[in-house]
């Protein structure tokens, strides 16, 4: 049987409606438990704005500062008041606008000193501990404004559940500000020395969206198919020669091979080892700045799992344009059809504004922009019903991006659930590229709500068998053994008529309860009722297979013989190929137990039909 789905926590943030207030209401979307549908209200403070601006001023890559809405007083600016709010400002003087909490963004760029105000000289590098203590106050003011009064209470009872089941915590939150998307709400940690919440094996952190389109039915992939689409780097340059178009497409290649070399190492083992036994195999196809007919074609032709897109792209409301070639572009809502129709599970972005919403200017004199609602690249595809979207919050740095692009599919390879996966790539990228730099909050990972992660069929849920190359099968013909379902038109459970269990691993187990592989409900059937095993025999100093039916019932096993139906309860009986098998009563369905030996030596899966 399956292992139980981790118990999820999942939090709504959205600013009340309150003119010229700075109200936050923020509760339990999902907990695992009915009590922990909680509901708190509280007050956004000016201090962590603050704070907010001076992490950005020292670990923005780009060096775009996302300045927070807010009001003179401090508060955020509501649509019921913007027209009020800008008659306010344009009425006050230059020497008053320097009292406002919301100052001008302060364009940065990256010297080999660290972070410079442009037009200055390279000021010294500030020390790592500062760096260190301004990404560790960010991370704790976040995690105590958001995880406060009840909602602390929610997260500590659902940590302890999670903990009962010996299964992670999943902690999704949905931001209904969009000014609130920018924040990195991965850095969140309850104190000092305790790890953020996106790098922990026991919170599972991602951000997820309301009002989506349900997802169908997914079946685990057995293989990891994986789409990359390089597109244009950057619009308009560099193209308007022969020589230019030639040059860059030959970039183009090499950046391809060299991330297809990467994605495709997933399968085989790392240093370590490890995920070899069970990883799955990962196959790579690459479209080079292809048209959207191009994408759309490849996508609906070939079974692919996962899309990955690098190249250029600006924010819009429809989930921005994606630059695929020169001339040739394809928005969001676009993309997002074609990637609910073909199938797609997980879509990743290696692009600076995948996860950030678009903005449009409120005033043409004084400057003053809004963001857009589910404007972001990765929320209107998970709208759209797309289970899982990866983006960057910033941009990201080649070696960065490879580096985590590398680890991410390992672990994906090695089964594990994408948000897990995301937090063993980030812990990478921190360990690589230190804690008090950017890197590894970058990755932004949006999952639908119904998700639950699982793109390959988890390691728990493996059968236990042997490989087909195992010596184990070497010296002798194995037997493939079944058991079929007889149809019976006068019973009234018929779900096992027709159906066939190959005893491929050497045992089946029989009973009503559904962690058996065969499931009979029928009351006289008891929960775990018998089970068929093999056992090796030796017959003529040659090693050969022989089955058995073992009975645990309350009422037996019934089992058809040459003086009719004879009944074996709490003992083993050895089968015959041909045996008909009642299971507790007479009344019950008839069940076959066949034995088949393959014509030729070579054994394969196939032989006993499993495939």
């Amino acid at each position: 049987m399956a292992r139980p789905e981790s118990p999820c926590l999942s939090i709504a943030i959205a600013r009340l409606r309150t003119a010229g207030a700075n109200h936050f209401a923020t509760w339990v979307l999902q907990a695992p438990y009915p009590s922990g549908y909680v509901h708190h209200d509280c007050m956004w403070p000016l201090a962590l704005s603050q704070s907010w601006k001076a992490w950005q001023e020292m670990f923005s890559p780009s060096g775009t500062i996302h300045e927070l809405p807010l009001n003179p007083d401090g508060s955020f600016v509501s649509p019921e008041n913007n027209q009020n709010i800008l008659a306010e400002i344009e009425q006050q003087t230059p020497n008053s606008l320097q009292s406002l909490s919301s100052m001008p963004p302060v364009p940065l760029r990256l010297g080999q000193g660290g972070l410079v105000e442009r037009g200055e000289q390279n000021p010294q590098q500030p020390p790592a501990s500062y760096s260190s203590r301004l990404m560790q106050h960010l991370g704790m003011n976040l995690w105590q404004w958001l995880f406060e009064g009840p909602i602390q209470g929610s997260l500590q009872e659902s940590k302890g559940i999670a903990i009962g089941q010996n299964l992670p915590l999943r902690v999704r939150i949905d931001l209904r500000e969009p000014y609130l998307i920018a924040l990195p709400w991965e850095i969140m940690q309850p104190q000092a020395g305790q790890p953020a919440i996106s790098l922990s094996q026991q919170l599972l952190f991602s951000r997820t969206t309301s009002n989506v389109e349900p997802l169908p039915p997914l079946r685990p992939a057995e293989s990891l198919n994986i789409l990359l689409v390089l597109g244009q780097a950057e619009p308009g340059r560099g193209a308007n020669s022969e020589f230019s178009r030639n040059h860059r497409h030959l970039q183009l290649e090499e950046e391809a091979l060299a991330l297809a070399s990467v994605l495709e190492s997933a399968f085989h083992t790392d240093d370590n080892g490890k995920y070899f036994d069970i990883s799955v195999p990962t196959n790579v196809d690459t479209l080079i700045e292809p048209t959207p007919a191009e994408l759309i074609s490849r996508l609906e032709t070939q079974a692919y799992n996962i899309l990955f897109y690098a190249g250029h792209g600006i924010p819009g409301p429809d989930g921005g344009l994606l630059f695929l070639g020169p001339d040739t572009a394809i928005n969001g809502t676009e993309l997002a059809q074609v990637l609910v129709r073909c199938r797609v599970t997980l879509a990743v972005f290696n692009a600076c504004w995948g996860a950030q919403p678009a903005v449009e200017r409120l005033h043409s004199i004084n400057g003053q922009q809004q963001a857009i609602a589910r404007s972001s690249l990765a929320e209107v595809l998970i709208h759209h019903g797309v289970p899982a979207v990866l983006g960057m919050r910033d941009s990201i740095a080649d070696r960065e991006a490879l580096s985590f692009i590398q680890t991410f599919a390992q672990a994906l390879a090695g089964r594990m659930s994408i948000d897990r996966a995301v937090a063993v790539a980030r812990q990478q990228l921190l360990t690589l590229y230190k804690f008090n730099q950017p890197a590894w909050t970058l990755p932004v990972l949006y999952m639908h709500p119904e998700f639950d992660g699982q793109l390959t069929e988890p390691v728990d849920d493996l059968k236990t068998e042997l490989p087909l190359n195992s010596s184990t099968w070497l010296g002798r013909l194995p037997s493939c053994a079944y058991l079929r379902g007889r149809d019976q038109p006068n019973v009234k459970s018929s779900e096992s008529g027709n159906q066939v269990w190959p005893i491929s691993t050497g045992m089946v187990r029989v009973g009503r309860w559904e962690e058996n592989d065969v499931v009979i409900r029928e009351q006289w059937v008891s929960q775990k009722h018998a089970e068929i095993f093999c056992r090796n025999s030796i017959r003529e100093s040659r090693e050969e297979p022989s089955y058995f039916l073992r009975d645990f019932s309350r009422y037996g096993t019934l089992v058809l013989g040459p003086e009719g139906w004879v009944r074996v309860h709490h003992q083993e009986l050895l089968l015959q190929s041909g045996t008909q098998l009642k299971f507790g009563s007479s009344q019950g369905q008839v069940f076959e137990f066949t034995i088949e030996v393959p014509k030729s030596s070579g054994y394969s899966e196939t032989d006993c039909g499993t495939n």
